[in-house]
């Protein structure tokens, strides 16, 4: 939007004002904020809400695939803990994915976890995302600082694969699973999302975006980013432009020509397929 200002020799200069949300990825914009926004998971957050009603929040371990939660549960627990300025000095966030290395053990966590606390009888809080990147050798030095200072920092490991993260860790921490979304719960979420942001809805895309995104949540809330930029409504066509994957039509176009011509006609027709649609068959 822009917004005409007046200036002392009398000439007008442009100043753009730039509305922040609309630059913001809508994965972040509608992230829950509190446990209580979490969808999904009704076990898990009543467990997770009982520990911190009751003070005595153990290290945790969030596994299970992308897209369930995991890391927005860590940041709920979080903000429900500390807020403000209080938030930045008692939470370490790292991925683990890009620091994966013991020299950010030995460093950024140790030194955070032997810091001095500005809240004496409140943990400071490590959240470790996508924990099952770091190498092993890191892992054990990980564990090692989780013994040292579990009287005042707790952490919160997540990771996709929990066969990649070493016994030591795994036994010193409260674990959850994290499965797929259900269908039904994302649709709903979705057309929330939808509305908000003016975004014309097909039902019918709203369930294809389901399928193909398998209870990824936040790739759900990608393709509904990605039409609303591209075509400025969710229709059937747009989800499969979009993300590329080849729609029911197209798949049983290829199943007819395969069971019914013969070879080379078949892959002319593939291909020329491959090509209108832009999708890799």
């Amino acid at each position: 939007m822009d917004k005409v200002v007046d200036s002392n020799d009398g000439t007008s200069d442009t100043v753009y004002i730039i509305d922040e949300d609309a630059h913001t990825p809508w994965v972040e914009k509608y992230r829950p904020r509190t446990l209580d926004a979490v969808i999904s998971h009704t076990n898990i957050i009543a467990t997770l809400r009982s520990l911190l009603e009751s003070n005595s929040l153990p290290h945790l371990l969030f596994y299970g695939p992308p897209g369930t939660g995991k890391t927005t549960s860590a940041m709920a627990i979080a903000n429900q803990m500390y807020s403000g300025k209080l938030r930045r000095h008692m939470v370490l966030e790292l991925n683990a994915s890009n620091d994966r290395g013991i020299d950010v053990i030995r460093n950024q966590i140790k030194e955070f976890a032997s810091s001095v606390q500005l809240v004496r009888d409140r943990v400071k809080l490590i959240i470790l995302d996508e924990a099952d990147s770091m190498t092993r050798i890191a892992q054990f030095a990980l564990r090692r600082i989780m013994e040292k200072f579990t009287r005042t920092t707790r952490f919160i490991i997540i990771a996709n694969y929990i066969n990649k993260i070493i016994p030591a860790i795994q036994s010193r921490c409260t674990t959850f699973r994290f499965s797929p979304l259900h269908g039904t719960e994302i649709v709903k979420y979705l057309q929330h999302i939808a509305d908000s942001e003016h975004l014309p809805t097909e039902s019918a895309a709203l369930q294809a975006t389901t399928q193909i995104a398998s209870g990824d949540m936040r790739r759900c809330i990608h393709i509904l980013q990605s039409c609303f930029a591209a075509y400025h409504s969710l229709t059937l066509k747009n989800v499969y432009l979009c993300t590329g994957v080849p729609s029911p039509e197209v798949i049983q176009t290829c199943l007819d020509l395969l069971m019914n011509q013969h070879y080379s006609i078949v892959y002319g027709e593939i291909s020329l397929l491959q090509i209108k649609h832009g999708i890799s068959l």
